[in-house]
């Protein structure tokens, strides 16, 4: 018996992603930023002054994806790089002002996104949404040893 695309938890939720991904990009072009830089972004808006190893780590991105994206961040002016005081060999990553000047436009933007998604969804359904996607999420990181 064959996997029907709409029988998959992998298939939907992939869809629902690139879904998410093209939303994000209508909404982030006006700003000239790109859907794969949210994570590393986002996660700098939380905690900057990390390295790219810790970047990595906490947004589950491989090295060499991050470094492009690091890369092109420094090239838009998004972020610099500093030498760690504590450990020369490493390279820490902060926030420039552009970025900071962004952070609340464009987490509007991203909730604008989550929001045309759950449109019709009321609280309850959003927070169990919410729930079956932090189980899903576990489950996986379970499975793939994170």
């Amino acid at each position: 018996m064959s996997l029907r695309r709409t029988d998959s938890f992998g298939y939907q939720v992939n869809y629902l992603g690139r879904l998410f991904t093209r939303a994000l990009e209508r909404r982030l072009g006006q700003h000239g930023l790109f859907p794969g830089q949210m994570p590393a972004l986002l996660a700098l808006w939380e905690r900057e002054g990390i390295s790219q190893a810790e970047l990595c780590r906490i947004v589950q991105v491989e090295q060499p994806t991050m470094a492009n994206t690091l890369n092109r961040m420094e090239r838009d002016d998004l972020i610099r790089r500093e030498p760690d005081p504590e450990d020369r060999r490493r390279v820490l990553i902060f926030l420039t002002e552009r970025a900071r000047a962004l952070e609340e436009s464009v987490t509007a933007l991203a909730r604008d996104a989550s929001d045309a998604a759950a449109q019709g969804l009321d609280d309850k359904e959003k927070r169990e949404a919410m729930r079956l996607l932090g189980t899903l999420i576990a489950n996986l990181e379970r499975d793939v040893g994170v």
